[in-house]
Protein backbone atom coordinates (compact mmCIF):
# COMPACT_ATOMS: atom_id res chain seq x y z
CA UNK A 1 0.00 0.00 0.00
CA UNK A 2 1.12 3.37 -0.72
CA UNK A 3 2.04 6.49 1.56
CA UNK A 4 -1.51 8.15 0.61
CA UNK A 5 -3.52 4.59 1.40
CA UNK A 6 -1.39 4.28 4.69
CA UNK A 7 -2.79 8.06 5.68
CA UNK A 8 -6.45 7.09 4.98
CA UNK A 9 -6.48 4.15 6.52
CA UNK A 10 -5.04 5.80 9.64
CA UNK A 11 -7.35 8.52 9.57
CA UNK A 12 -10.80 6.73 9.31
CA UNK A 13 -9.02 4.68 12.87
CA UNK A 14 -7.85 7.77 14.46
CA UNK A 15 -11.75 9.29 13.74
CA UNK A 16 -13.40 5.72 15.06
CA UNK A 17 -11.52 6.38 18.28
CA UNK A 18 -10.90 3.05 20.75
CA UNK A 19 -7.42 1.82 21.80
CA UNK A 20 -6.24 1.88 18.19
CA UNK A 21 -6.75 5.75 17.76
CA UNK A 22 -3.32 6.91 19.28
CA UNK A 23 -1.60 4.69 17.24
CA UNK A 24 -3.41 5.74 14.15
CA UNK A 25 -3.19 9.41 15.10
CA UNK A 26 0.84 8.98 15.11
CA UNK A 27 0.59 6.90 11.68
CA UNK A 28 -1.27 10.26 10.23
CA UNK A 29 0.94 12.64 11.52
CA UNK A 30 4.28 10.42 10.14
CA UNK A 31 2.68 9.87 7.01
CA UNK A 32 1.54 13.57 6.26
CA UNK A 33 5.03 14.86 7.67
CA UNK A 34 6.93 12.71 5.19
CA UNK A 35 5.28 12.94 2.15
CA UNK A 36 3.45 15.44 -0.93
CA UNK A 37 0.22 15.15 1.00
CA UNK A 38 -1.74 18.34 -0.44
CA UNK A 39 -5.37 17.79 0.17
CA UNK A 40 -7.68 15.26 1.83
CA UNK A 41 -10.77 14.64 0.53
CA UNK A 42 -14.13 13.79 2.68
CA UNK A 43 -16.43 11.78 0.87
CA UNK A 44 -19.77 10.18 2.39
CA UNK A 45 -19.06 6.32 1.26
CA UNK A 46 -16.76 4.45 -0.41
CA UNK A 47 -18.73 4.63 -3.78
CA UNK A 48 -18.21 8.25 -3.84
CA UNK A 49 -14.60 7.45 -3.24
CA UNK A 50 -14.55 5.04 -6.65
CA UNK A 51 -16.44 7.52 -8.46
CA UNK A 52 -14.14 10.41 -7.91
CA UNK A 53 -10.82 8.31 -8.44
CA UNK A 54 -12.87 6.57 -11.52
CA UNK A 55 -13.55 9.92 -12.84
CA UNK A 56 -9.78 11.69 -12.27
CA UNK A 57 -8.60 8.46 -14.45
CA UNK A 58 -10.47 8.85 -17.14
CA UNK A 59 -9.03 12.37 -17.35
CA UNK A 60 -5.34 10.88 -17.22
CA UNK A 61 -4.87 11.61 -13.47
CA UNK A 62 -3.80 9.78 -10.37
CA UNK A 63 -5.09 11.26 -7.41
CA UNK A 64 -2.64 9.50 -5.11
CA UNK A 65 0.42 10.53 -7.12
CA UNK A 66 -0.57 14.28 -6.68
CA UNK A 67 -0.67 13.75 -2.29
CA UNK A 68 -4.57 14.04 -2.71
CA UNK A 69 -6.37 11.40 -0.44
CA UNK A 70 -10.03 10.78 -1.15
CA UNK A 71 -11.55 9.54 2.52
CA UNK A 72 -14.52 8.27 3.12
CA UNK A 73 -16.57 8.70 5.90
CA UNK A 74 -18.76 6.10 6.68
CA UNK A 75 -21.64 8.57 7.06
CA UNK A 76 -21.82 12.32 6.81
CA UNK A 77 -22.64 12.51 10.60
CA UNK A 78 -18.36 11.92 10.49
CA UNK A 79 -17.61 14.55 9.18
CA UNK A 80 -17.14 16.70 12.35
CA UNK A 81 -14.78 14.11 13.60
CA UNK A 82 -12.75 14.27 10.46
CA UNK A 83 -12.70 18.05 9.91
CA UNK A 84 -11.43 18.60 13.51
CA UNK A 85 -8.56 16.09 13.06
CA UNK A 86 -7.62 17.62 9.08
CA UNK A 87 -8.45 20.77 9.53
CA UNK A 88 -7.18 23.63 11.15
CA UNK A 89 -7.32 22.41 14.47
CA UNK A 90 -5.69 19.47 13.51
CA UNK A 91 -2.92 18.46 10.97
CA UNK A 92 -4.12 21.72 8.97
CA UNK A 93 -3.55 19.95 5.73
CA UNK A 94 -5.86 20.98 2.41
CA UNK A 95 -9.64 19.94 2.76
CA UNK A 96 -12.05 19.30 0.07
CA UNK A 97 -15.17 17.69 0.06
CA UNK A 98 -18.65 15.92 -1.85
CA UNK A 99 -21.74 15.24 -0.05
CA UNK A 100 -25.73 14.48 -1.08
CA UNK A 101 -28.45 17.46 -0.91
CA UNK A 102 -29.60 15.78 2.46
CA UNK A 103 -26.37 16.01 4.69
CA UNK A 104 -25.77 19.20 3.32
CA UNK A 105 -26.16 20.70 6.93
CA UNK A 106 -24.27 18.29 8.14
CA UNK A 107 -21.23 19.62 6.35
CA UNK A 108 -21.87 23.03 6.61
CA UNK A 109 -22.20 23.26 9.91
CA UNK A 110 -19.45 21.23 10.96
CA UNK A 111 -17.10 23.37 8.31
CA UNK A 112 -18.57 26.44 10.39
CA UNK A 113 -17.35 24.77 13.59
CA UNK A 114 -13.89 24.09 12.06
CA UNK A 115 -13.36 27.70 11.67
CA UNK A 116 -14.06 28.04 7.96
CA UNK A 117 -16.98 30.08 7.64
CA UNK A 118 -20.43 30.94 9.00
CA UNK A 119 -23.54 30.84 7.23
CA UNK A 120 -22.16 28.84 5.22
CA UNK A 121 -24.87 28.14 1.86
CA UNK A 122 -23.96 25.68 -0.86
CA UNK A 123 -22.61 28.91 -2.64
CA UNK A 124 -20.34 29.46 0.00
CA UNK A 125 -18.92 25.70 0.34
CA UNK A 126 -17.60 25.54 -3.36
CA UNK A 127 -14.87 28.05 -2.74
CA UNK A 128 -13.50 25.97 -0.41
CA UNK A 129 -13.81 22.68 -2.01
CA UNK A 130 -17.11 21.09 -0.77
CA UNK A 131 -19.55 20.53 -3.83
CA UNK A 132 -23.26 19.11 -3.09
CA UNK A 133 -25.44 16.62 -5.27
CA UNK A 134 -28.43 16.77 -6.23
CA UNK A 135 -30.17 13.78 -3.90
CA UNK A 136 -27.02 11.82 -4.35
CA UNK A 137 -24.10 10.84 -6.61
CA UNK A 138 -25.86 8.08 -7.50
CA UNK A 139 -29.02 10.21 -9.18
CA UNK A 140 -26.52 12.48 -10.75
CA UNK A 141 -24.78 9.64 -12.75
CA UNK A 142 -27.86 7.99 -13.93
CA UNK A 143 -29.37 11.69 -14.75
CA UNK A 144 -26.26 12.46 -16.79
CA UNK A 145 -25.96 8.93 -18.62
CA UNK A 146 -29.61 8.94 -19.36
CA UNK A 147 -31.84 5.26 -18.01
CA UNK A 148 -31.23 3.80 -21.39
CA UNK A 149 -27.47 4.12 -21.15
CA UNK A 150 -27.77 3.12 -17.33
CA UNK A 151 -30.07 -0.15 -17.81
CA UNK A 152 -27.02 -1.36 -20.89
CA UNK A 153 -24.59 -0.80 -18.15
CA UNK A 154 -26.64 -3.14 -15.80
CA UNK A 155 -27.17 -5.48 -18.21
CA UNK A 156 -23.05 -5.74 -19.26
CA UNK A 157 -22.72 -6.56 -15.64
CA UNK A 158 -24.83 -9.49 -15.84
CA UNK A 159 -27.67 -7.77 -13.37
CA UNK A 160 -30.76 -7.16 -15.60
CA UNK A 161 -32.76 -9.91 -14.85
CA UNK A 162 -32.23 -8.82 -11.33
CA UNK A 163 -33.46 -5.17 -12.14
CA UNK A 164 -36.18 -6.50 -14.17
CA UNK A 165 -37.37 -8.50 -11.18
CA UNK A 166 -36.97 -5.55 -8.87
CA UNK A 167 -39.04 -3.62 -10.83
CA UNK A 168 -42.11 -5.58 -10.36
CA UNK A 169 -41.91 -5.10 -6.64
CA UNK A 170 -44.89 -3.36 -5.70
CA UNK A 171 -42.80 -1.10 -3.64
CA UNK A 172 -41.30 -0.03 -7.15
CA UNK A 173 -44.56 -0.07 -9.70
CA UNK A 174 -45.08 3.35 -9.47
CA UNK A 175 -41.50 4.68 -9.24
CA UNK A 176 -39.91 5.78 -12.70
CA UNK A 177 -37.31 3.94 -14.32
CA UNK A 178 -34.61 6.17 -13.14
CA UNK A 179 -35.69 5.87 -9.57
CA UNK A 180 -36.03 2.22 -9.54
CA UNK A 181 -31.91 2.32 -11.10
CA UNK A 182 -31.34 4.01 -7.97
CA UNK A 183 -33.43 2.04 -5.56
CA UNK A 184 -31.09 -0.78 -7.45
CA UNK A 185 -27.84 0.25 -6.73
CA UNK A 186 -28.69 0.40 -3.27
CA UNK A 187 -29.99 -3.05 -2.18
CA UNK A 188 -27.02 -4.94 -2.05
CA UNK A 189 -23.95 -4.23 -0.07
CA UNK A 190 -20.95 -3.04 -2.62
CA UNK A 191 -23.25 -2.83 -5.72
CA UNK A 192 -22.90 1.58 -5.28
CA UNK A 193 -19.28 0.86 -5.64
CA UNK A 194 -19.00 -1.45 -8.20
CA UNK A 195 -21.73 1.04 -10.56
CA UNK A 196 -20.42 3.94 -9.20
CA UNK A 197 -17.11 2.82 -11.32
CA UNK A 198 -19.05 1.23 -14.37
CA UNK A 199 -21.01 4.51 -15.15
CA UNK A 200 -18.05 6.56 -14.29
CA UNK A 201 -16.60 4.64 -16.88
CA UNK A 202 -19.35 4.98 -19.86
CA UNK A 203 -19.94 9.04 -18.82
CA UNK A 204 -19.33 11.20 -21.70
CA UNK A 205 -17.02 13.52 -20.06
CA UNK A 206 -18.68 16.48 -21.29
CA UNK A 207 -21.87 15.61 -19.01
CA UNK A 208 -20.22 14.60 -15.93
CA UNK A 209 -22.45 15.24 -13.31
CA UNK A 210 -21.30 18.75 -12.07
CA UNK A 211 -20.61 18.19 -8.50
CA UNK A 212 -18.32 15.78 -9.50
CA UNK A 213 -16.82 17.65 -12.34
CA UNK A 214 -16.07 20.64 -10.40
CA UNK A 215 -14.89 18.95 -7.08
CA UNK A 216 -11.92 17.11 -9.75
CA UNK A 217 -11.33 20.65 -11.31
CA UNK A 218 -10.71 22.18 -8.08
CA UNK A 219 -8.33 19.31 -7.26
CA UNK A 220 -6.54 20.53 -10.15
CA UNK A 221 -6.02 24.41 -8.73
Amino acid sequence: MDAIGQFRLAVIEWAAGGAGAPAAAAAAHEVAAGTALRTAVLVEGVSDQVALEALAARHGRALGAEGIAVIPLGGATSIGRFLSLLGPQGLDVGLAGLCDAGEEGHFSRALERAGLGRGLARADMEPLGFYVCVADLEEELIRSLGAASVQRVVDARGDLRAFRIFQKQPAQRERNVEQQLRRFMGTISGRKSRYARSLVDDLDLTRAPRPLDRLLAHLSS
